[in-house]
């Protein structure tokens, strides 16, 4: 099996933060019912426009974190396109991601946290 490892992010509220935190920053959690998807981002700018923009807004505080996944094990989950150039994610399907997280090589961690500014409401 190759060593080489992929660079993943991932946009989050407090709520996933937390579950990531209790697996001791080994895993993601499992989907809801109404989440069929896991959709990790291949670009740190891409997480953060969702983190800052979206999950902040909604959630008080959104962060984006960074981990790692063996490249060949990715090689399953074609790149999509879901906007611009560089709008780009994996879909893991839900009932996959137990597997998925076994090949997360190293920790999850936090590399940004943007909070709601409340005066600006």
């Amino acid at each position: 099996m190759s060593d080489e490892l992929t660079t993943l992010w991932r946009p989050t509220g407090p709520e996933e933060l937390e579950l990531v935190r209790r697996s001791r920053w080994r895993a993601w959690p499992p989907r809801l019912p109404e989440q069929p998807i896991f959709y990790p981002v291949l670009n740190e700018a891409y997480a953060i426009r969702i983190a800052r923009d979206w999950n902040a807004p909604r959630h008080g505080v959104g962060y984006v974190t960074r981990f790692r996944v063996s490249s060949e094990f990715l090689a399953r989950y074609p790149i999509r396109q879901v906007g611009g150039e560089t709008i780009l994610e994996l879909w893991v399907p839900a009932e996959e991601l137990d597997e998925f997280n076994a090949h997360i090589s190293g920790l999850i961690e936090v590399v940004h946290e943007f909070r709601q500014d409340l005066d600006r409401r």
